[in-house]
């Protein structure tokens, strides 16, 4: 598959687990000619990075991350770094403005995300393991370039390596997330990975003549899918049996099964339009409800059709102004 599917996923996937411990900037321009690096990462020092292992020891200190669903070539590698080029460049010029000096060990790091790297890319950047410090897998460039290519399948497959194994391909990714499936169901992580993993899998089912690639991402995706979509659908069950007591049983029951339809096509909803829109404002927003409630074709036919609308157009079809 092309790189922009993985790349909106890899984003909020990766935004996902790193908010709630620093400041994640999506997309952020680099100045010189109009650059974007995909991840700009400035962690929160009083932040418990523990739960995310090996990501969490990448982002000890402000990085960028370049995440690649195929293994990139030299001139893509080249093009990352000389976005963190400029960035130390403006770094220091600033702080030459302010008559201070930004220190050389503060300096970000790039980490590049890749699902492979061969031998012969590594070796012609110098690329070298650190055992003493970094498990298999994370390859350090010379330490003035302050880059390191992290290939995903080299990782070990542990508890700490997880969340970084998901953005991998095939069997390594399959079997992060069984891992992640296996999780405890009140883990929070677990279960807003579980929606972006499934909001992946809807948007790539949606494309017309899926290749050979994308049919196997969709079959890795499956069983994540379904097991958050029978999840919701319990929990949004489970609430309308508890306010329909009164009721009486069959109508709390069929209160719960609307519920946790309405639910899942809520959370479906709003990924869809962030993913589309970029952002999801208070008039975007106001589309989700009625949306939500149309009937089952009606529902699906503009999900269909929503790639080929404009913002305007979709706040049209609503009447919202």
């Amino acid at each position: 598959m092309t790189r922009q599917p993985h790349d909106q996923f890899a984003k909020l996937y990766l935004e996902e687990l790193l908010s709630p411990i620093g400041e994640v900037e999506i997309s952020r321009e680099i100045t010189g000619e109009v650059q974007q690096v995909d991840i700009s990462f400035s962690p929160n020092p009083e932040s418990d990075r523990q739960m995310l292992g090996l990501l969490g020891d990448m982002v000890s200190s402000p990085c960028l991350l370049e995440p690649f669903r195929n293994q990139p070539s030299k001139a893509e590698i080249r093009s990352c770094m000389v976005k963190l080029f400029l960035l130390h460049r403006d770094l220091q010029r600033r702080a030459r403005r302010e008559d201070n000096q930004f220190p050389e060990a503060e300096l970000p790091r790039l980490w590049i995300l890749t699902t492979s790297a061969s031998s012969a890319l590594l070796d012609s950047f110098g690329a070298r393991l650190d055992a003493d410090n970094w498990p298999v897998g994370v390859h350090f460039l010379a330490e003035s370039l302050k880059t390191a290519i992290v290939a995903i399948n080299q990782l070990p497959a542990t508890p700490e390596t997880l969340w970084l194994r998901l953005l991998g391909k095939g069997a390594t990714q399959q079997q992060a997330i069984n891992e992640i499936m296996a999780l405890p169901q009140e883990n929070r992580l677990r279960i807003n990975v579980l929606e972006l993993i499934s909001t992946w899998r809807i948007n790539v089912q949606r494309k017309a003549n899926l290749t050979e690639e994308e049919q196997e991402l969709i079959m890795n995706l499956n069983r994540a899918y379904m097991q958050w979509r029978e999840e919701t659908l319990r929990e949004g069950l489970q609430q309308g049996l508890q306010q329909g007591l009164q009721q009486g049983l069959e109508q709390g029951l069929q209160r719960g099964l609307r519920e946790g339809r309405i639910e899942e096509r809520r959370l479906v909803l709003e990924n869809l339009l962030v993913d589309k829109f970029g952002s999801l404002d208070e008039k975007l927003s106001q589309v989700i409800e009625p949306w939500v409630k149309l009937s089952s074709q009606e529902y699906s036919r503009l999900l269909l059709e929503l790639a080929n609308l404009s913002r305007t157009e979709l706040l049209a079809r609503f009447n919202i102004k």
